[in-house]
């Protein structure tokens, strides 16, 4: 089932490894740093599915901790949702997010993440992380994240045709088996 999403991550992570390579001054994202995993953001069922698959493997205590997390970040999301605030502007704590900043699902996280840090572009609109050096008005590569959206909402489709148009938070995934959209 999820051949074709790791084979898009493979791709997602060479261009971005290219934008970090080329651009390694502008680019600021270390270990330990966290930013990322306060955006509000959603993923795809795909996504989603795979964020679940190396949940289920981690021990009994990291899941109950997260779960905790989730409980608290869903809470977040809906009042979000309930008063209309600008996802991009929203900080809510990632549940997969450790007590010592790194994330306990590191190896799927989502195209969000993966691109975080890097000048990507959303419907036209580019967006870069806060604390990077990329400079705006200036010309960098960027990663078209609507183009990937719909590459992963095709690859969702194909697992199941409704739910794979529908987005969820990261925490909604956690709580749920058949996740219930969160917004």
């Amino acid at each position: 089932m999820f051949a074709k999403l790791q084979e898009l991550y493979e791709a997602i992570d060479n261009a971005t490894g290219q934008i970090i390579q080329t651009h390694s001054h502008e680019y600021r994202c270390h270990a330990g740093c966290s930013d990322c995993c306060h955006a509000a953001f959603d993923v795809s069922l795909v996504e989603g599915y795979y964020i679940l698959q190396s949940f289920r493997e981690l021990p009994r205590k990291t899941r109950r901790i997260a779960l905790k997390n989730a409980d608290r970040a869903m809470k977040e999301w809906n009042q979000m949702i309930a008063d209309r605030a600008d996802l991009a502007t929203v900080r809510i704590r990632c549940p997969l997010l450790s007590d010592d900043k790194r994330c306990i699902t590191y190896m799927a996280r989502p195209v969000n993440c993966r691109t975080y840090g890097v000048p990507t572009e959303i419907a036209g609109t580019g967006h870069v992380c806060q604390l990077s050096g990329f400079q705006p008005g200036t010309t960098y590569p960027t990663i078209r994240l609507d183009v990937i959206q719909d590459q992963l909402q095709a690859i969702s489709t194909e697992i199941n045709r409704d739910m794979g148009r529908k987005r969820w938070p990261v925490a909604a995934i956690l709580l749920s088996e058949r996740p219930q959209q969160g917004g």
